[in-house]
């Protein structure tokens, strides 16, 4: 016999069951944007308004090509937790499910992308 009440099952558990895996996610991605993007601003600022040339030869440097990397998939991966929260909170029913899953295809398509050209810019 069991002696679980209503308010003992749903303790720990908010409507998805998955708010504090998103916290803090949140949390952790916040805090590695504070350290990334000012790295970002000033490994990238050497390199702005230079030739292709410059530019090619600057982030083929591991250090840059790095940082930038790292901002770009934290941030997007930021982007996308930031906004899925948003829309489970505004947008319901198969609309908000499809927003989702078009919100979260655009971070990804971003990121690999934003990598990709990295890669190819460093090699």
């Amino acid at each position: 016999m069991s002696f679980l009440t209503d308010r003992k099952r749903a303790v720990g558990m908010g409507a998805s069951k998955t708010g504090t895996e998103h916290h803090w996610s949140m949390q952790i991605s916040s805090i590695a944007l504070i350290f990334l993007v000012p790295l970002f601003v000033f490994t990238f600022g050497p390199a702005l308004g230079g030739t292709w040339e410059e530019i090619v030869i600057y982030y083929s440097h591991p250090w840059p090509a790095i940082v930038a990397a790292l901002t770009m998939t934290v941030g997007m991966m930021h982007f996308k937790n930031g906004a899925q929260m948003a829309i489970e909170d505004y947008v319901h029913g198969l609309t908000g499910r499809i927003t989702i899953i078009l919100v979260t295809c655009l971070a990804y398509a971003i990121a690999g992308v934003s990598v990709f050209s990295l890669i190819r810019l460093a090699l």
